[in-house]
């Protein structure tokens, strides 16, 4: 019998984790558990191991503390039972940019893509040798163009997709398979936590049904997933122009509109 992968999730106490975590565990996964919120992380990991009879260890850690993080990067090193890591730790913020503090967009920059990137850092390079494992990294469709609002937030997980694809492209013939999932407006704890009523969004998707929808993406090895995108074919033409664009660029000379 074939041994099933442990699985690290981050932002595991509630949400988009905890779902993670609950689907990876009906599945016969063994997981580590991150989070900050200890006594929470607590309750999950006794449910999980009591409903699905999976080991859980749980790890309390604030990613935007580097001694925290360098703990789970340890973690994620050595351990060589962990064969998918799961990005899913982040946070959202309301107000222009005018009106955020430097310390709070500092703060949300460091979860969002510094956290994020030193994890798939410390994990990518024993999978390789492995020749197998995964990486699942949560951005979102405010990163695929600034007219949704919320810059600073927009822009990392724009910095998750770019990052996403970028690993995609050379970890996949080392057989590691690199995710980045895109979600809409889902029904979490971050918008309280941003101070967003979410009673005020016309749309919200549930957590489950985003988890779900992720994992059929993910079982496909799709790069990208994107649950509440209804015709996938916008995504490819999007990519196809792209290559395109990039296909026009020629590195020697200076466009003409841009002649004196």
């Amino acid at each position: 019998m074939t041994t099933r992968p442990a699985v690290l999730i981050t932002g595991a106490s509630t949400g988009i984790g905890a779902v993670y975590a609950e689907r990876f565990a009906q599945r016969g996964h063994d997981l580590v558990l991150v989070a900050r919120d200890a006594a929470r992380l607590d309750t999950l990991a006794a449910q999980l191991r009591s409903e699905h009879s999976v080991a859980v260890d749980v790890v309390p850690a604030d990613l935007t503390r580097l001694s925290d993080l360098t703990t789970v990067e340890t973690r994620l090193r050595d351990d060589t039972r962990i064969g998918i890591l799961v990005n899913n730790a982040g946070a959202a913020q309301s107000g222009s940019f005018i009106e955020q503090s430097t310390d709070s967009v500092a703060n949300l920059v460091a979860l969002n893509t510094t956290a994020l990137v030193r994890l798939a850092s410390a994990i990518a390079p024993r999978l390789a040798k492995a020749g197998e494992g995964a990486i699942i990294n949560i951005g979102s469709v405010v990163g695929l163009a600034p007219e949704f609002g919320m810059s600073v937030y927009g822009a990392t997980k724009a910095f998750v997709l770019f990052l996403s694809q970028g690993l995609s492209l050379e970890l996949t013939p080392l057989g590691v398979y690199v995710q980045a999932v895109l979600p809409a407006a889902t029904r979490t704890e971050i918008w309280d936590r941003a101070g967003i009523d979410i009673n005020t969004l016309s749309e919200i998707m549930e957590v489950s049904d985003l988890v779900d929808a992720a994992l059929v993406g993910f079982d496909r090895r799709e790069p990208v997933t994107i649950p509440p995108l209804h015709e996938g074919q916008r995504w490819d033409d999007l990519q196809t122009a792209r290559q395109g664009l990039l296909g026009q660029i020629r590195q020697s000379a200076v466009a003409q509109r841009y002649l004196p």
